[in-house]
């Protein structure tokens, strides 16, 4: 499928938040300062919570997200990056479960896949 310029988007803003989310996934530093010692640069809060809800529940991100093609995602290239995102969030919780603290699931050695998957998806937008 050919990229889909930005403007194109059925829900450019909701591009954007997804954006916003994945740099949190991408950057443990970040992680530390604001989910775990609520300090995130320029104010407000922020957790790991705010992401899940948002690939899992205010999306079909992790349902499906063929679907949001035209939507928010531009081309299969950024399927294929959410998905495996997702395959590894999923891992993280299926072995460790849905109670854990920010902190405890940043500090999984699997954890660090999360990250990587975030980071992919990243350069893929």
């Amino acid at each position: 499928m050919e990229d889909l310029e930005l403007s194109g988007l059925k829900c450019p803003a909701m591009r954007k938040e997804l954006i916003d989310y994945l740099q949190g996934l991408a950057d443990k530093d970040y992680q530390y300062k604001a989910w775990v010692n609520d300090q995130r640069p320029g104010g407000g809060h922020d957790e790991l919570n705010y992401a899940i809800h948002f690939l899992y529940d205010d999306t079909n991100l992790a349902g499906d997200p063929r679907s949001t093609l035209g939507w928010f995602l531009k081309n299969d290239e950024e399927v294929v990056s959410i998905s495996d995102l997702v395959k590894k969030i999923d891992f993280v919780f299926g072995k460790y479960g849905l109670e854990l603290t920010d902190k405890e699931y940043i500090e999984k050695p699997e954890w660090d896949d999360v990250v990587q998957a975030a980071k992919t998806a990243l350069r893929t937008m």
